[in-house]
């Protein structure tokens, strides 16, 4: 299943992920936020995103949520 302006796979695994405290001026007004890196399911590859709702550890599985300003939002499905 393909989602977003992208067409990316939907769902995926955390490779690996980090809370960004110190956030570039743009980003400001959300840190502290985290991002992560997932393995796509489909064997696409890896891609940065970032994670809205609960935290993810590594292993982790993540779904789609939406896209903003084309950054990708993923949140944790297990």
């Amino acid at each position: 299943m393909k989602s977003g302006k992208f067409g990316f796979v939907a769902n995926g695994t955390v490779y690996t992920e980090t809370v960004v405290h110190s956030a570039p001026a743009q980003f400001v007004d959300d840190a502290p936020y985290q991002i992560a890196i997932i393995d796509l399911d489909s064997g696409g590859g890896r891609i940065t995103v970032r994670i809205a709702g609960d935290r993810v550890t590594i292993g982790d599985r993540v779904a789609f949520l939406e896209s903003r300003n084309e950054i990708p939002f993923y949140r944790r499905t297990s």
